[in-house]
């Protein structure tokens, strides 16, 4: 699997860039499947966020729906045990990219692993995965404490297909948790290496290659 790990999405022409160059094919020639499930452990989200992340109803943002993709779905991991392997899994399978949005990350890894899509990812050689926050950091190591908002009192550990954590958001305006100097704290907590990043960077990862594409700011943690 390609990564295409994010803060806020494709946010720039770079990133944009990048994009295609996992796809080896135009944005407008591939098939994308959004997966919108971290929202629902996220306190800060609602049905009304969850739609309009869907419907690409975001004031002044291109989301992940309104990039020009051939075709776009929905797929929503907490319905797949209750359908059944033989009807999803070739969804999956037909997609180029899979777009997976933020929200909760300890709650997407739960169901990344309840659905049985934890144990599909290393078949999907040539798909592109592309993470916003959550979305990114699921696929990290641990999150950091400060980050777990569903099961408080458990774990803050997620999938490890990356052997480095993310701190996203990095110095979002009016999120003061989300700081430079929050960010150096969390990394001390951190086991590990750690990239902070902010809305207009993203980490591409491809057979184990890492690449830091930004036009804004970012910062590693070793």
């Amino acid at each position: 699997m390609k990564l295409l790990l994010t803060s806020g999405g494709v946010t720039n022409d770079s990133i944009r860039t990048a994009l295609v160059g996992l796809l080896g094919r135009p944005i407008e020639e591939s098939n994308a499947l959004l997966v919108p499930t971290a929202q629902w452990g996220q306190p800060m989200c609602s049905p009304e966020t969850v739609w309009r992340t869907v419907a690409g109803r975001w004031d002044d943002e291109v989301g992940l729906v309104d990039l020009g993709w051939k075709s776009i779905g929905t797929l929503e991991l907490t319905a797949l045990p209750t359908i059944g392997e033989d009807r999803w899994i070739p969804w999956v399978r037909d997609a180029d990219v899979l777009l997976v949005d933020g929200g909760e990350a300890v709650y997407l890894a739960h169901w990344m692993r309840e659905s049985g899509m934890a144990d599909l990812l290393p078949s999907l050689t040539d798909t592109v995965w592309v993470g916003v926050s959550a979305g990114s950091m699921v696929m990290t190591p641990r999150i950091g404490r400060q980050f777990v908002d569903w099961r408080p009192d458990g774990t803050d550990e997620t999938l490890g297909v990356v052997d480095f954590s993310i701190f996203p958001h990095l110095d979002y305006p009016g999120w003061s948790s989300n700081s430079t100097e929050s960010a150096h704290r969390w990394a001390a907590t951190i086991a590990g290496p750690a990239y902070a990043i902010d809305e207009q960077t993203a980490i591409s990862v491809v057979d184990g290659t890492v690449e830091v594409i930004s036009e804004g700011n970012w910062e590693y943690f070793d």
